[in-house]
């Protein structure tokens, strides 16, 4: 099975123009390509992959596979410089079944061809068979298309997309902290000044707790730096440390040998900030081998919290870590808890006077202080936070509101039985106490002749439905949407067209299905010249065919012909005398007028006149000269006498005629094809057979 896709790319005409001369000038060097991903996201039969890229002539400019050494599902990304042209990327599948693992239980694999960040063959089908080919034109990467803003990473408006600068960069950032609830906020600075770099934990995972097995490994990406990472204690779980930078992404992709590939389930990660944060998690079994997984660091900011505190070292109240000054105390009052001194308002504790002695004088009593509860020590003067509230309530077990917290005897009241759900039928307002007597309602209808008796229903909703007989089948062409009882009258639908004035109307049809014809009236012979397909009526109006030549202009024109077969043929007038110079072979009218007849004399036909010329016929019948010898000047002086534009006498070798006799000298006139005799005034005689 072969699947042809063809995918041109043309990023704008002027590339292309530009690629296809390249293809010409540049690919005999071979100096010039441009860079090409080939991506093959292999399924778990890498070993019957194979794939290549041919040119325009079939040429295979490289090639991959069959993947016999690698994991199940890695993905294969390979690099080359594809010259410009034309290309055909083609994908082989040994079994047959393409990257469909799904089929077999597994994922389905994918594959992709990406030059110049477009992707030029899209291989989402992984249901190719035996292979598939996707046709493509490797061309030029045109030039990233201009975006103006301020390229200047100093200022507030720098823009990471800008490629061109247009002047926008106008506020330069002052870094600090920008918090104004903060002890060292910056009311100068416009940007959180960021710790740019702290110590992440790496907890590595494993489900069933003997570790990574060998070639199995984590990689750390950030930056352009790369770190790997592998369990080495065979346990659950097992912690690194590592310095990443901050804020930026960070991710991460587990890579697995061919030997690890059906435990990678049990592997997984997670990345915790200083602050507890989780960066990326992935718990197993869900992690996917050779999937990037994503995420963002953040280590934090040059900010500090407010600390209030007595910041003199001297004091007896100092605080290390305080940087707002509070009161300082540097002398105690009494500082034993067995007296009534020490337990007194903290704000009576301490002393600023240098000569203030310790005033422990009374002992502590420790009790209940408060008067109000249930267990007021009225010897106490400190209190030791045991108060009890006074509880009142019934403290007789057997009683039905006992209160087991009650400590103040209350008003008991005795169990009183009965049905205590106010929407059963047998609701009891005094018991206080359900013995489980409640016959709830049933609501429906008790009507027996009603539709929808309802036998156990013990409350009648008022739902009762009357009994309607008909026709209760949706199908059928009486169905009657009130009726419950079906009566056995039911009609089945009959489509047809009911229009009696209509062509194919039909009187047995109860359901018209718009099918109705209307009468058309027409010749129905498709035989005739004037057939009317859409006709369905005869009008007796059928002509019949009656074929020849419909063209007027044309000699053999029918005027009683309907049907032109083609017959026709043309007028083509010209001679159609054989014996004429000209004759017309193709002529089928005669133009005699058209005819030029030769003289056959020793000039040449047609000079310097044609036979049809009278006077030229004169000139050489009286004048044998002109004819056999040449046309001199007495001939045009001749030829010019007769036509009577010569002026002058005639030239001494003009004889005078004096008559014309047959061949038995009697006098004729000058006949064509007949022997004649001219005799002249000097005694010359001529024998002629004049021709046509």
């Amino acid at each position: 099975m072969l699947t042809v896709i063809v995918m041109v790319r043309m990023r704008s005409l002027l590339a292309f123009i530009i690629a296809f001369l390249i293809s010409f000038t540049m690919t005999a060097q071979g100096s010039y390509c441009e860079n090409t991903l080939i991506n093959i996201n292999l399924d778990q039969y890498p070993s019957e992959t194979t794939w290549d890229i041919q040119d325009s002539l079939g040429n295979v400019l490289i090639s991959g596979g069959p993947y016999t050494n690698v994991p199940n599902y890695q993905p294969q990304y390979i690099n080359h410089c594809l010259p410009v042209g034309y290309m055909a990327f083609t994908i082989y599948d040994q079994y047959g079944d393409g990257l469909q693992g799904s089929i077999w239980g597994g994922q389905d694999g994918s594959y992709y061809v990406v030059q110049c960040g477009d992707t030029l063959v899209y291989g989402d089908n992984p249901a190719f068979g035996l292979d598939t080919t996707h046709y493509f034109v490797s061309d030029f990467c045109p030039p990233p298309p201009p975006v103006p803003g301020c390229t200047d990473d100093d200022y507030l408006e720098y823009n990471p997309l800008a490629n061109v600068s247009d002047s926008s960069c106008n506020t330069l950032i002052v870094y600090g902290c920008t918090d104004s609830t903060m002890y060292n906020y910056d009311p100068l600075a416009n940007a959180m000044d960021n710790i740019v770099q702290c110590t992440y934990d790496l907890i590595l995972h494993d489900l069933i707790g003997n570790g990574w097995v060998f070639g199995t490994t984590l990689e750390i990406y950030q930056d352009g730096d790369t770190t790997a990472f592998f369990m080495t204690n065979g346990g659950f779980n097992q912690a690194f440390t590592i310095d990443l930078y901050a804020p930026a992404p960070v991710s991460a992709k587990l890579f697995i040998s061919q030997q690890a590939q059906f435990t990678a389930v049990e592997c997984g990660f997670t990345l915790i900030a200083p602050d507890g944060d989780t960066a990326i998690s992935v718990q197993p079994p869900f992690i996917q081998p050779f999937v990037c997984y994503e995420g963002f660091t953040y280590c934090g900011n040059i900010c500090e919290d407010i600390v209030y505190g007595c910041m003199d070292t001297l004091a007896f109240n100092y605080v290390d870590t305080a940087n707002t000054a509070q009161s300082c105390y540097y002398y105690p009052g009494c500082i034993s808890p067995a007296y009534l001194e020490y337990h007194v308002d903290t704000a009576n504790t301490y002393y600023t006077d240098i000569n203030v002695q310790d005033s422990c004088n009374t002992l502590a009593v420790f009790g209940c202080t408060d008067s109000t509860a249930f267990n007021y020590n009225d010897l106490a003067n400190v209190d030791n936070g045991g108060c009890l509230p006074v509880v009142t309530g019934c403290m007789d077990a057997f009683a039905f509101n006992y209160n087991i917290l009650a400590n103040t005897p209350d008003t008991c009241i005795p169990f009183i039985y009965g049905c205590t759900s106010d929407i059963a039928l047998n609701y009891d307002s005094l018991a206080n106490t359900d013995d489980n007597s409640c016959i709830l309602p049933i609501f429906g209808c008790m009507d027996p002749s009603a539709l929808n008796f309802m036998p156990q229903a013990n409350v009648d909703d008022g739902s009762c439905i009357d009994v309607v007989y008909g026709c209760t089948d949706p199908t059928m062409f009486n169905y009657d949407q009130l009726a419950n009882i079906d009566n056995g009258s039911c009609i089945p639908f009959t489509y047809g067209c009911t229009d009696s004035t209509a062509f194919n109307y039909n009187p047995l049809a109860n359901a018209d299905n718009s099918s109705c014809i209307p009468y058309i009236y027409g010749c129905t012979d498709p035989s005739a010249l004037n057939y009317s397909a859409a006709a369905n009526t005869e009008d007796f109006s059928c002509i019949a065919y009656v074929y020849g030549c419909m063209d007027s202009l044309a000699i053999n024109f029918d005027s009683l012909a309907n049907t032109d077969n083609g017959s026709c043929i043309s007028i083509v007038m010209g001679c159609m005398d054989q014996t004429a110079y000209n004759f017309n072979s193709n002529a089928n009218v005669d133009n005699p007028l058209s005819c030029n007849y030769s003289a056959g004399c020793i000039t040449g036909d047609s000079i310097p006149y044609w036979l049809n010329d009278p006077c030229y016929a004169w000139v050489i019948d009286v004048d044998n000269y002109c004819c056999d010898n040449e046309w001199d000047n007495i001939c045009q002086a001749t030829y010019d006498y007769c036509e009577g534009t010569w002026v002058g006498p005639l030239p001494k070798r003009i004889a005078n005629l004096l008559k014309i006799t047959d061949l038995l000298g009697r006098p004729a006139k000058m006949n064509t094809n007949q022997l004649l005799f001219f005799i002249y005034d000097d005694g010359t005689v001529e024998k002629k057979i004049l021709k046509k």
